[in-house]
């Protein structure tokens, strides 16, 4: 997962320099023209019927097109199937979104992974072979020609279900541990090979195996193993003739005038155009429930700020990511249907080049949010896009369950001097204290029994079930639980004190 840190702050940017030729190109109403909204499905992903509901909200809201992260989620087949997760889509499923995509005006961008965040593959004993590094099922090893072959077979069969496709993501981003393995160690001990050029040769080889197969679409990669690489040894590889590179930053306080000599730097290596990449949710804490909407909307106007900063010309469209997971193992971050409102605010401040009163009023219609915040997490009204229900289920439980919990067995004194853990395991209590807390508790037991039965009920709507049982053990079960505990010790206690037995 792509997790920028914070440059330079803006202050000590460089003036503002604005390029008017061609602007029209790729750029409208101060914006990039073409919105790709980014769904990663290695985590969470939603049910093929829940994305026929959103997909026509997405255009609504400002989107030109799709980032399909598929993953683990992916129909592969025949050698590949071990790679398929047991609630991935059907190809008739795949299909089906594709072909609403379309009828949305939508253009799809597949996105496999080739080079590092190979988890999903590499931690399968059919492929463990083919590790950089034996320990770690990170990165691929280039140096393998059945790496290659393993690469171009998961890349044909993606193919194989798109139609006309334009570009084509083959990842290549946090290649961690690079040169490391044995047969890297080798390869470098000769003569002026290097880390960068290892990196280049493989993102060329899996670039050119596009090019030869699929010669309309083009390879897009992430850029931050290409960012530290000098433009003698980019121009040198011939890989800027054969990708565009998707320069990613998810900080609200992103050095506008950084990435401007970045996108400079690209040029003069030969690359013909760049995207840039944003996140609307999946960038703000590895668990993170709730979406930081201010912090998301602050990272989309700075990218304006760096559209408007360089030739128009250059810039082929941006990509709203929005991660479910940090990487293959990490914990879910914010689910999509509590992300929307973030992204409505993202898609039309990119559409609309700033954001306004005015703009924050269209995305409360689109929504049907009578208040929408962007500062706080607590929007008052309950919205009406499709899933809306699981969001202002998940801020009640975000906000008020872990700390009602705490407050009773925590911060309650006829708890916390009365049923303490030795009270709890020797079955001793009070009689007049016990009336001091014993209906609280059993009522706020009741209160989020009921609010987690309809959480799991919209989420079920949603997500598979393996999802629902995953985010509740996460976020809910630890204080529910701790709950429940301390009723049932009471009721244990209370039978004991009715039995004489302290």
């Amino acid at each position: 997962m792509r997790t920028g840190g914070a440059a330079a702050s803006l202050e000590q940017s460089k003036p503002e320099r604005r390029h008017a030729s061609g602007m029209e190109a790729s750029m409208e109403a101060g914006g990039p023209r073409r919105r790709l909204v980014h769904l990663d499905l290695k985590g969470a992903p939603p049910r093929a019927s829940y994305l026929a509901e959103v997909l026509p909200l997405l255009r609504g809201l400002g989107a030109t097109g799709l980032l399909l992260e598929y993953e683990d989620t992916f129909p592969y087949a025949g050698p590949l199937e071990p790679l398929r997760a047991p609630h991935a889509y059907s190809p008739g499923e795949v299909r089906a979104v594709l072909s609403q995509a379309r009828a949305q005006g939508l253009e799809v961008v597949p996105l496999v992974q080739t080079f590092g965040h190979m988890e999903f593959v590499l931690k399968h004993k059919e492929f463990a072979h083919l590790r950089e590094v034996k320990m770690f099922p990170n990165a691929l090893n280039p140096h393998k020609e059945e790496s290659r072959a393993l690469v171009k077979a998961m890349i044909d069969q993606v193919m194989a279900l798109h139609e006309d496709l334009q570009w084509f993501h083959i990842g290549c981003d946090e290649v961690y541990y690079l040169g490391e393995g044995e047969e890297s160690k080798q390869w470098l001990q000769q003569q002026d090979n290097t880390p960068e050029k290892l990196c280049l040769s493989h993102i060329k080889a899996v670039a050119s195996c596009v090019a030869s197969s699929y010669p309309a679409v083009t390879p897009i990669v992430w850029d931050d193993m290409l960012r530290g690489i000098s433009e003698e040894t980019l121009a040198e590889s011939g890989v800027p003739q054969l990708v565009q590179p998707m320069i990613w930053d998810y900080a609200a306080d992103l050095d506008v005038e950084g990435k401007v000599c970045l996108i400079e730097k690209y040029r003069r290596c030969g690359f013909s155009k760049v995207w840039f990449a944003s996140a609307f949710k999946g960038a703000t804490g590895v668990n993170q429930s709730l979406t930081l909407i201010g912090h998301h909307l602050k990272n989309h106007l700075q990218w304006l700020k760096v559209a408007s900063n360089s030739p128009a010309d250059v810039l082929e469209g941006i990509a709203l990511t929005g991660w479910q997971r940090y990487d293959h193992f990490s914990v879910l971050c914010e689910l999509l249907p509590v992300a929307i409102p973030s992204l409505a605010v993202c898609l039309q401040a990119l559409k609309n080049g700033g954001y306004s009163e005015k703009i924050k009023e269209n995305v409360e219609k689109l929504l049907g949010m009578s208040n929408l915040e962007t500062e706080t997490f607590m929007s008052t009204s309950l919205g009406t896009f499709p899933g809306s229900n699981i969001l202002t289920l998940v801020t009640q439980v975000s906000f008020y369950l872990k700390s009602s919990v705490d407050e009773l067995l925590e911060r309650n004194r006829y708890v916390t001097g009365w049923f303490s853990p030795y009270h709890r395991k020797r079955k001793i209590i009070h009689p007049i204290i016990m009336h001091h807390f014993q209906p609280d508790a059993v009522s706020l037991l009741s209160k989020w029994n009921a609010v987690v039965q309809d959480l799991q009920a919209a989420m079920e709507q949603v997500f598979h079930k393996c999802t629902v049982e995953e985010w509740m053990e996460e976020n809910v079960h630890p204080s529910l639980q701790k709950l429940q505990q301390v009723v049932d010790d009471l009721d244990k206690a209370i039978k004991a004190q009715k039995l004489g037995a302290f």
